[in-house]
């Protein structure tokens, strides 16, 4: 971010809420656009969506409730699962209020919840440990940047352990069970409108931060197989993507 600021850009995107929070800290005066970040409101980076802070807009969206409507997919799909694991990164604060909301997701489901924590991909085995030695049936891949870096190691973690999984749409494309959130390219075109306008003399103040409510659902037939599941065929009705 430093050296972004020494070169004296015109605007920063920015990726994720450990990104923006860094551009946030770093500068004032420096437009800066988040492509995405998780419910911006709760972590801190903006106080309201339609009046944002004096340089900063762009995108957003609800981990918490997100991550709880993952938890009905899964039961829908795999209707045997009665133990769920949410893998989340202790270090990100967007992790924080994800695991109460699905605790609260999951009692009308019958479902536990285990917290299963990594940082990165050196820890993603022993998380994968601690999950086996629970008996989980399956697990949500939340959102970060370690964990999107790394969706087949941890598909392919999620196979070999004979566990349900579901993350974003790229987790399914990556080998995943399950795939449901946010579209990223899409978001990134979303990016450009604000670069364009604040580049046309438009100010971060007067732009305000777009709260997403639509996302993609993938479902991987292929590793449905490997799994024995066989997806409801109302399941299979609603999704915008089917992987064979």
């Amino acid at each position: 971010m430093a050296e972004l600021i020494g070169l004296n850009v015109d605007v920063i995107v920015t990726h994720g809420t450990p990104g923006t929070r860094t551009a946030k800290q770093a500068t004032t005066t420096i437009p800066i656009v988040m492509a995405i970040s998780g419910d911006a409101i709760a972590t801190g980076i903006v106080a309201s969506l339609a009046q944002p802070e004096a340089n900063l807009t762009g995108s957003t969206f609800f981990l918490p409730e997100l991550n709880a409507k993952r938890l009905e997919l899964i039961k829908e799909a795999y209707p045997q699962a009665a133990r769920v694991a949410a893998l989340s990164n202790p270090n990100n604060p967007v992790s924080k209020p994800i695991v109460p909301a699905m605790q609260s997701a999951a009692m009308p489901l019958k479902l536990e919840i285990d917290a299963a924590k990594a940082q990165g991909p050196s820890e993603f085995d022993s998380a994968f440990a601690v999950m086996a030695k629970s008996r989980v049936d399956a697990v949500v891949v939340t959102e970060d940047g370690e964990f999107a870096a790394s969706f087949e190691s941890i598909a392919a973690l999620a196979a070999a352990n004979k566990l349900a999984s579901i993350g974003a749409p790229e987790y399914a494309r990556a080998g995943g069970l399950i795939g449901y959130g946010v579209n990223l390219p899409g978001l990134y075109r979303r990016a450009a409108y604000f670069v364009d306008r604040i580049l046309k003399g438009a100010k971060p103040a007067d732009l305000p931060v777009i709260q997403l409510s639509k996302f993609e659902l993938v479902l991987n037939l292929k590793t449905a197989t490997s799994l024995g599941i066989v997806f409801p065929p109302g399941l299979l009705a609603i999704a915008d993507e089917v992987i064979e």
